[in-house]
């Protein structure tokens, strides 16, 4: 997925990666929002809602975040997930202001070795006092670097279930705080 930068802001982007797992491995790492806090290090924690209790498509949720110098501003959002087929795609669009604002896709691609995960955003609304701050904080630079890092802690779980001798994802890494 091209970048597209319209008006100064981050409108879309993806990383990717190769993670020496099955698909399956990483799809229920990656698929159990409530882990998402120990692979993104924007996300602090994250609660399911309105009865949901894992992933399915419609499954609701609360995600609470963390970003800017020493990790000062801090938000929450409801979410839901839109699509949840396991070993291929997992993905979830956020809301703000009762509007879908960002939506969020892990793809996942059996290769030689692995597993290809790569994971987007699509920034479909923000309000424009968040698109202000877009430039001066660098989200793009930020959300480039957060993904990178999303995907380096999760391939690395993911790997390390994948070497467990019963091949459960069931493997928990330890959050490292980092101060930007």
């Amino acid at each position: 997925m091209a970048v597209r930068r319209e008006r100064f802001w981050l409108t879309r982007d993806s990383r990717e990666t190769t993670v020496a797992a099955s698909p399956e491995v990483v799809y229920d790492l990656v698929a159990d929002l409530p882990r998402m806090g120990e692979w993104s290090p924007e996300c602090v924690r994250v609660e399911w809602t309105g009865g949901a209790t894992g992933p399915a498509v419609g499954a609701t949720f609360v995600g609470h975040n963390r970003t800017g110098p020493r990790g000062v501003i801090r938000w929450s959002r409801r979410g839901r997930v839109l699509a949840a087929d396991r070993g291929r795609e997992f993905a979830f669009v956020t809301e703000e202001g009762g509007r879908e604002s960002t939506e969020w896709r892990f793809r996942l691609e059996a290769v030689d070795g692995g597993t290809r995960v790569t994971e987007s955003y699509d920034v479909h609304w923000l309000p424009v006092g968040f698109r202000v701050i877009d430039v001066p904080l660098n989200r793009f630079g930020d959300l480039q670097g957060a993904m990178d890092r999303t995907l380096a802690r999760l391939g690395a779980a993911a790997e390390s279930a994948a070497a467990s001798t019963d091949g459960s994802a069931d493997v928990r890494t330890e959050r490292v705080e980092e101060v930007r």
